[in-house]
């Protein structure tokens, strides 16, 4: 197989030869594909009868086989590139390779007092700040050496501390999108527009470190009559906004956030459009006792969702009816926030009594920075609307900003200012399908 390999590639493999190698900025940028195509096979093969350990380290080892593994079988087969086995080890280009997940110190306690002649890091900025500075005092060979990649991410994280130590010895090539030539033009630009006005713009595209401050949703909440929409019957002429057939939405599922009696609850029902092409929150609700001497027990929490459902049934679901049988209706499920498992069964049990049809699970809780962005790229790109039943999760999308106080990491702000509730109820709907989404 030919590899097609760009300037700024080619210059990674002529002025890599540091102690540490390591690649900084924007996502398709190529910065992967040199190590998978070139990098680790030569590394890997240079230090072939040396002593010390072969170790890939990633976030996950289902990671590394994903964004390492399974781009070097592609090019080289599954006859040089194994698999990972139950003792963690995989066989590549002939030679043993440790291939451990870097999230948690746990994970990388088997190889802790080894020596490494050769690491392959994926997804740096994404590990645990203890297992790099494990990997430091494991270097120790006069041939010892690290590769690794990294999407940027707050300018005061403890990899760009050590990426700004100028008394080390490292190679640092920094990437922006627009670095990979063969990209195609008309994706570029796309994935430009979705992340337009964030701060993935500057991180992903331009691959600069930058603080996340400000809205999150900055595009929707300057305007956000942009995402209007209406779901209709039949598609009437000169509307005055995006308009949906009831009939065009294939699925519709509902989430449920709680939040205590003072911050109240939230519901919020979403609907997609085949083929995931355009993601439609329907309604949403926020309930909260009227005062501190008022309680939403689990009784009529029961009560008060179970209505939701029905209202969103009722004008927004598809339903074919045999009598006072339901044959077919197109909302699907219900994701509950697992943290409250009380509460989430009580629930299962009132919706399986009134809507059998409807399954009731706990909500997977992906990382919040995941599913925000996510939802950034769906605004960015023109698939995410929402109708004028969501007043609660408009005025959400709105006020969401970062919290400005937490210098270490990226978090919303949550100090019940702003209505982190109804957020975390659409994201529960969308959550599961992200990798479909974008």
């Amino acid at each position: 197989m030919k590899m097609q390999l760009s300037s700024k590639q080619n210059e990674y493999i002529v002025n890599a030869t540091h102690r540490w190698n390591i690649k900084s900025g924007a996502v398709r940028s190529g910065k992967s594909y040199v190590d998978t195509a070139f990098v680790i096979p030569f590394r890997i093969r240079e230090r072939a009868g040396k002593a010390g350990l072969n170790v890939i380290l990633g976030v996950s080892k289902e990671s590394i086989e994903r964004n390492v593994l399974q781009p070097m079988r592609e090019i080289y087969t599954d006859k040089l590139i194994g698999t990972i086995n139950n003792r963690n080890v995989a066989r590549i280009c002939g030679e043993d390779v440790y291939c451990l997940g870097a999230e948690k110190v746990s994970q990388v306690a088997k190889i802790q007092g080894s020596s490494i002649k050769y690491c392959y890091g994926d997804e740096v900025a994404k590990w645990n700040k203890e297992v790099f500075q494990m990997l430091k005092s494991r270097l120790d060979k006069p041939y010892s050496c690290f590769d690794g990649s990294c999407n940027p991410e707050h300018p005061t994280h403890w990899l760009k501390e050590f990426l700004d130590n100028v008394e080390l010895d490292i190679y640092l090539q920094r990437y922006t999108i627009f670095d990979n030539p063969f990209l195609p033009e008309e994706f570029v630009e796309q994935l430009c527009k979705e992340y337009e006005g964030t701060i993935y713009y500057d991180r992903l595209i331009l691959g600069l470190w930058k603080r996340a401050e400000g809205a999150i949703y900055k595009r929707f909440a300057d305007n956000p009559e942009a995402y209007r929409c209406r779901v209709v019957d039949a598609i009437e002429e000169e509307a005055e906004c995006r308009q949906f057939r009831k009939e065009d939405i294939v699925s519709i599922e509902i989430g449920l956030d709680f939040g205590g009696n003072q911050s109240g609850h939230s519901f919020v029902a979403r609907g997609y459009t085949d083929d995931y092409k355009e993601v439609i929150a329907l309604k949403s609700k926020r309930v909260k006792a009227k005062d501190k001497s008022e309680e939403i027990d689990s009784n009529k929490l029961d009560e008060l969702f179970c209505e939701f459902v029905e209202e969103v049934i009722e004008k927004y679901a598809v339903v074919v009816r045999h009598g006072d049988y339901v044959e077919y209706c197109n909302v699907e499920s219900v994701f509950y926030d697992n943290a409250e498992t009380v509460l989430g069964n009580s629930i299962r049990n009132a919706v399986g009594e009134k809507y059998p049809w409807i399954s009731v699970k706990g909500a997977k809780k992906r990382a919040i920075n995941d599913r925000i962005r996510c939802t950034v790229r769906l605004m960015g790109a023109g698939r995410f609307f929402i109708t004028d039943d969501c007043t609660s999760l408009q005025t959400a999308f709105s006020d969401a900003v970062w919290d400005k106080d937490v210098k270490d990491r990226d978090e919303r702000l949550d100090d019940g200012s702003t209505d982190i509730d109804s957020l975390d109820a659409f994201e529960y709907t969308i959550e599961r399908d992200m990798n479909y989404l974008i």
